[in-house]
């Protein structure tokens, strides 16, 4: 048995520009270079969206947003710090790499 979902046009219309702006987002996301600062700093944004999230989906109430928001807030950051790569330089003069951090 199949089951058929009727989808009007302007739902469809609607998921496209979602997913359209979605593989933009994403591709453009891999094109530019952040320092721990800023990897922070987006990791908080993205981790007090989602806990707000689920902390209104969890507990049905504004306190559990807030809750949820606060704690993935704080983890979301710590994660993004603590994630961002090392640029690497080549040294000439003693043929060895030198990475550091920002």
């Amino acid at each position: 048995m199949i089951l058929r979902i009727r989808i009007n046009r302007n739902e469809e219309n609607d998921m496209k520009k979602i997913l359209m702006v979605s593989a933009i987002a994403l591709a453009l996301g891999g094109c530019s270079e952040y320092s721990s600062r800023d990897r922070a700093f987006a990791g908080g944004l993205i981790g007090a969206g989602a806990g707000a999230a689920i902390g209104a989906a969890a507990t049905g109430t504004g306190g559990g947003a807030l809750a949820g928001g606060a704690i993935g807030a704080v983890s979301g950051a710590v994660i993004g710090a603590a994630t961002t790569p090392e640029r690497c330089y080549w040294s000439k003069r003693y043929r060895r790499t030198i990475c550091y951090r920002d």
